[in-house]
């Protein structure tokens, strides 16, 4: 027997814990995340699934009202969502907790489903039990993007051997160019980078402000975000800001660099130095974001990306009326 309600405040404890100790949490299904985002910018409806003694599932949500009704997402202020799993679930209870979700939304009114869950790689234990019990019952896919993955198990101690020789070349020329690359806690070294790079590359601002960045990591922890930074002469080049998603995985979620410099590639230097940090770190995957846009291919930052090891990997958006 199983059932679903919404969260209360005085779940948060036991939220936080199940989300360490399960399958397929991450950074994004924490509290502690959501709690950055405003008061009002989301109307927040998260779910908890329990069984007789135990909880099975919390689904992290929030409503958005569209043409055709209110739809439950999880998690439009987040990278990734969907349900998070108990790591003893096998199929037959999972499918479980997807009816009961499909049962609930159907009894509250609304009009169908949405959900970003993590790639495959950031489960502890791999499945595809999720998208087959969503395309079982007539869901599909909204979307599916690649997202550049490094299996940091196959880079031995020598980690060159792994890259491609453009890449190497990139290293070396920032290298005898004098670039080094350092960690540094203070985002307002870098911001300023990402900021102007993305405003002349894409017309767009960094999803984060700098006062959202650092709210983030005050409720996070310090060691939850890490930045990363190339500079020369005191000036800053080049960076890289990471979030721990789960003990697995860490993710690259801001790479930016100071269009100027471009020709002594500081970002080959801080791909290479954070790659080696993350390895001595103990993940398993460094996850350095998406190189498609609605399965439009960015065949260079594709080919860069792969010059350092990574592959695609599928970051799927599925959905369904209910």
């Amino acid at each position: 027997m199983i059932s679903i309600r919404q969260i209360k405040p005085g779940d948060r404890s036991e939220w936080t814990d199940f989300v360490h100790r399960s399958n397929n949490g991450t950074i994004f299904h924490s509290p502690d995340f959501l709690d950055y985002h405003p008061e009002g910018r989301f109307k927040n409806h998260h779910l908890i699934v329990e069984g007789k003694n135990d909880i099975q599932s919390i689904i992290p949500g929030a409503l958005t009202e569209r043409e055709d009704g209110i739809w439950f997402r999880s998690y439009p202020g987040a990278s990734y969502g969907g349900p998070v799993f108990n790591d003893s679930l096998g199929l037959s209870r999972i499918e479980r907790i997807i009816d009961e979700l499909i049962s609930y939304c159907r009894s509250q009114g609304f009009r169908g489903i949405e959900l970003t869950p993590p790639p495959i790689v950031y489960y502890r234990r791999p499945h595809n039990y999720l998208e087959f019990s969503l395309l079982k019952r007539g869901f599909d896919y909204r979307k599916r993007e690649l997202t550049a993955i490094i299996d940091l198990s196959r880079l031995g101690e020598e980690l060159k051997l792994g890259f491609r020789s453009s890449a190497l070349r990139g290293v070396r020329k920032a290298v005898k160019s004098g670039v080094t690359v350092e960690e540094n806690p203070d985002f307002s070294l870098f911001y300023h980078v990402l900021e102007s790079n993305l405003q002349q590359r894409h017309n767009v601002m960094p999803t984060h402000s700098l006062g959202e960045l650092e709210r983030l990591r005050n409720l996070l922890g310090r060691d939850q975000i890490k930045q990363f930074i190339a500079t020369l002469d005191g000036e800053v080049l080049a960076g890289m800001i990471m979030f721990h998603c789960n003990p697995r995985v860490t993710l690259a979620f801001y790479i930016s660099h100071d269009q100027e410099y471009q020709a002594l590639r500081p970002v080959n230097l801080v791909y290479m130095e954070v790659i080696r940090w993350a390895k001595q770190m103990g993940y398993h995957y460094m996850d350095l974001g998406t190189f498609t846009l609605n399965m439009d291919i960015n065949h260079g930052l594709c080919r860069f990306k792969e010059s350092f090891s990574a592959r695609g990997i599928f970051r799927n958006t599925l959905f369904g009326t209910v």
